[in-house]
């Protein structure tokens, strides 16, 4: 078999020997013979990454090698318990951080489920079903109305054929299918008449076609292998939290051997107790809550996401989100209501604009001239439109139905005639009335030769000719003109002005539609073309489009002003692209439309200087093209969202650096290859999810600096251990039960944050700007953490009865039990103050009380959850010998209860200095 790639050239008798075949079909022998040559006709899965390993991985990072190097040392130290304790923390983190990211990765078994299991065939000369997936090229398939199309195929016979093809090119009108051959050149693919694909449908009409690919070498499989080839890469967030988990092991790892070798060498510890301290310093810096808390915090936000109809399937692509600086959005169903709409009716004597949107037959007409509107028709200029709306609805092959929920409606059918049903439902004309009056004899399809219908309908005055096609060809065939005086001779001016008006609306990114009709003779029965479509009765024009959604417009100014652009992609054409892209405010100067065809003869250093240059509009591109386009902004520097719902959209979704998939008009490979789903497919939601977004990125920094200030008073004890020799002020169990006890649900609560007012005004942070920066750590390490250390040790000295002047050598003396509770006096030291600190952490630079004390409740809650848990801590008797605490009075909660205040004030003093810092700044700048 030759000249597949052309084959759409050839005529019926050409196919047949190309794919050496005939119209009996394939042999059964002949059959299997090609099934052992080209394989079963499914999409083949590259394989990923086992589950073991991903598990595995959770295991080994850098967080987790740290401590079970901890661990082995406290086996190494006689510190079984100990060991057991670090041990269980590793698990507990891998386990419960591989639970909450998992997400299996399924766009190629999602485009399995998309192929149908049965298919339709001539073999030895008669019809038979077989299985889709042992469909061979040659093979002769049959299609009807509703079918599922399982290979891509050539026709050879179709009537009134029209396939949906939404799930290749994103368009979602049925599109007009022939058997001719095709001789125009640089087409895309899916625009060539005479082909069929798999993964498409049969809206109506019938036909026969010979498969000519299968399995991977259909378009379908193409894009499969595309999505399968997109090598996932890390996103912002993974790559911040790597180098804060590596600065944070290389830190504590240094500081232990540092510490080590200063109390072998220097104060020459015992080597067991050394190894302890060793240990302790290397514990006390890993914040081992860190990595659950930050996926604790994601899981939380794609919940508050979701109730803003964006479903998160990847944990990290929430805070992508954040920082996204380009949104790259196909046209039909994103932007607009993929319900195509009648909006203007044009008759002689008389123009209408028709209210309502979608499918709902429901809406006015208004005139419109002369400067002015009439809100309400009268009855004689209803009747008047009867011929017209008439013909729409009689001349269509659509049906107009009611959905599932109260007051939605859909189309079967075509989309446009859909439209005209809707608007002479809206006009009082009845499909079903109207067919009831007129009986239909004959049908004459469409054809992209002639541009239009017909159909001929007998009633009680006869027959008569019922037409519809583009403007030109219409008038092409009329000789008459209903006017508001009647029927008279159309004339050259009348010509005129209806191509006048038909320019008119195109230049809106309208499509127009011309009725007509003609009495017909009552003795002719043969309906051709030529003796049929003549002298035609011009009725007048109908213009509709896919409306935008009535929330895109103020979603796009939100973008805009956020510093994001939005970049519109469409397989439609370009003068609809730009119509709707003004309508929305999308573009405002004079854009540069790039078609497929340009992008396949551009370099790609050219299409990187359009799209940092002008404002662009991609127009008829392929799935090739979509991902080509991602591609090149990422190479700018850019952070890339891509949204989507066919799946050609699938490559482009993997390849940027967050895919969002529309949730009632995606395909399921769009929503498997997409991070992101919106469910109500409502371009307004992605504002709402990157505010989302960005005000994820503060509330890990804030957590983060909650946490790491916590290791300031964890270290503090053990360096005052080997510097002074007093006994050891903080266990490491007990440091534990901080970072992975009483912090964590207080440290998860600051990612609960509400976004900052002005949040969606200011510009995406800079990709390269760090999570954990200098600023983060001086305010951590060098602030907040040198008060709670402060606080702790007082606590400890305090257990003591120390006193300012006293020599620490009375507290080697002090008794077990008093040691004991001076260790616990530490502990609850640190839950104490890290109360203030996380008051003092929910803001950066405003005052806390401006956001309110009480705003955040679950902040409240975890306060709560702290004190209750250091109680049990500091009061059950086995708790007691588990984290190696005793009781304390009331009266010591009391001495350390003044550190809550002392933190969030001194907090506060700093905030109010650098307030006032920033606002000498601005108005230097200003000046």
């Amino acid at each position: 078999m030759q000249d597949l790639e052309n084959i759409y050239r050839l005529n019926a008798e050409e196919v047949y020997k190309t794919l050496d075949t005939s119209p009996q079909g394939l042999s059964g022998e002949e059959a299997a013979r090609r099934l052992e040559q080209y394989g079963p006709n499914e999409i083949r899965k590259v394989r990923g990454v086992p589950l073991w390993k991903k598990l595995l991985s959770h295991f080994t990072h850098f967080f987790a090698i740290l401590l079970w190097i901890g661990g082995v040392l406290s086996f190494v130290a006689d510190q079984a318990a100990l060991g057991y304790a670090i041990i269980a923390v590793i698990f507990i983190n891998a386990i419960f951080t591989f639970i909450q990211e998992y997400k299996a990765e399924k766009a190629t078994e999602a485009l399995k489920k998309m192929l149908p299991p049965m298919a339709t065939v001539i073999r030895d000369g008669t019809e038979q079903q077989i299985e889709a997936a042992n469909l061979v090229p040659g093979d002769l398939m049959i299609l009807r109305e509703g079918d599922h199309i399982s290979a891509d195929a050539r026709l050879i016979s179709s009537a009134e054929l029209r396939t949906n093809n939404s799930a290749l090119t994103g368009e979602s009108e049925a599109v007009r299918r022939n058997a001719y051959p095709v001789l125009e050149e640089n087409l895309s693919r899916t625009d060539i008449l005479n082909l069929v694909f798999m993964g498409t449908t049969v809206a109506i009409g019938t036909g026969r076609a010979i498969a000519y690919a299968t399995g991977m070498d259909t378009e379908f499989g193409k894009i499969a292998a595309m999505t399968q080839s997109v090598e996932e890469e890390e996103s912002p967030i993974q790559l911040q939290m790597k180098r804060i988990t590596k600065f944070v092991a290389v830190l504590a790892l240094g500081l232990g051997v540092l510490f080590f070798l200063l109390g072998q060498y220097v104060v020459k510890l015992p080597f067991t107790d050394n190894l302890i301290f060793a240990i302790g310093i290397i514990v006390a810096n890993v914040p081992e809550g860190l990595l659950p808390t930050v996926t604790l915090s994601l899981a939380m936000a794609t919940q508050r996401m979701a109730k803003r109809n964006a479903l998160v399937k990847k944990l990290s692509s929430v805070e992508t989100l954040g920082s996204t600086t380009v949104i790259c959005t196909d046209k039909t169903g994103t932007l607009t209501q993929n319900e195509m709409t009648v909006r203007s009716l044009w008759t002689p004597w008389m123009e209408l604009a028709v209210g309502g949107v979608g499918y709902a037959p429901v809406g006015e007409f208004t005139v419109a001239g002369n400067g002015k509107k009439q809100r309400k028709l009268s009855k004689e200029q209803v009747e008047r439109l009867r011929p017209l709306l008439e013909a729409a609805v009689l001349c269509n092959n659509s049906r107009l139905v009611a959905g599932e929920e109260e007051g939605a409606y859909r189309i079967i059918g075509d989309p446009t005639e859909g439209a005209l049903i809707v608007v002479g439902k809206k006009g009082g004309v009845d499909p079903e009335e109207s067919e009831g009056r007129w009986r239909r004899v004959a049908e004459l399809p469409f054809d992209s030769t002639r541009k239009m219908m017909t159909v001929i309908c007998e009633g009680e005055g006869g027959k008569t000719a019922f037409c519809k096609g583009a403007p030109g060809a219409v008038v092409e065939r009329c000789t008459h003109i209903l006017t508001e005086e009647g029927v008279r001779e159309m004339r050259p001016e009348d010509r005129d002005r209806i191509v006048g008006v038909n320019d008119r609306y195109a230049r809106s990114a309208l499509r127009v539609l011309a009725m007509a009709r003609r009495e017909l003779p009552q003795a002719m029965a043969q309906y051709d073309i030529e003796s049929t479509e003549r002298e035609l009765t011009f009725l007048g024009l109908a213009a509709m489009m896919d409306p935008p959604r009535p929330e895109v417009e103020e979603a796009i100014r939100k973008c805009r002003t956020a510093g994001i652009r939005v970049i519109m992609i469409t397989g439609d054409y370009g003068l609809t692209a730009e119509s709707i892209a003004r309508r929305i405010g999308l573009v405002q100067g004079p854009p540069r439309i790039i078609t497929g065809f340009d992008l396949d003869n551009m370099s790609d250093q050219e299409l990187v200087e359009h799209l940092r240059g002008e404002e662009v509009l991609f127009a008829r591109v392929s799935p090739e093209h979509k991902m080509r386009i991602a591609l090149a902004l990422k190479s700018m520097g850019e952070v890339v969202a891509m949204t989507g719902d066919g799946v050609n959209d699938a490559p482009a979704l993997k390849a940027a650096d967050i895919g969002v998939a529309m949730g009632i008009t995606g395909t399921d490979v769009a929503k498997e290859a997409a991070e992101m789903i919106l469910v109500d497919d409502n371009f307004a939601s992605i504002v709402a999810a990157v505010e989302e977004g960005r005000a994820i990125f503060d509330n890990i920094r804030r957590f983060i600096t909650y946490i790491l200030a916590s290791n300031i008073p964890e270290i503090v004890p053990f360096i005052l251990f080997v510097m002074f020799k007093i006994p050891l002020p903080l266990t490491i169990i007990q440091i534990l039960a901080v970072d992975l006890g009483t912090d964590l649900l207080p440290a998860l609560a600051l990612g609960t944050e509400r976004p900052e007012p002005g949040i969606m005004e200011r510009p995406p942070r800079p990709k390269e700007e760090r999570l954990l920066n200098l600023r983060v750590l001086l305010r951590a390490y060098g602030f907040l953490g040198p008060l709670e250390a402060l606080a702790c040790m007082l606590g400890y000295l305090y257990m003591f009865g120390w006193k300012w002047g006293d020599a620490l050598w009375r507290i080697k003396e002090a008794d077990p039990i008093t040691y004991v509770k001076a260790t616990t006096m530490s502990l609850t030291g640190i839950v104490m103050t890290q109360i203030g600190n996380g008051f003092a952490c929910r803001t950066t630079v405003e005052s806390v009380f401006r956001a309110g004390l009480t705003t955040n409740r679950l902040y409240l809650l975890g306060i709560f959850s702290e004190l209750s848990l250091q109680a049990l801590i500091v009061y059950v008797p086995f708790l007691n010998k588990a984290f190696e605490t005793a009781p304390i009075s009331w009266s010591d909660w009391l001495f350390l209860v003044p550190f809550i205040p002392v933190c969030m004030f001194a907090d506060e003093i700093r905030k109010l200095i650098l307030r006032a810092y920033l606002r000498r700044r601005k108005k230097g700048r200003e000046t």
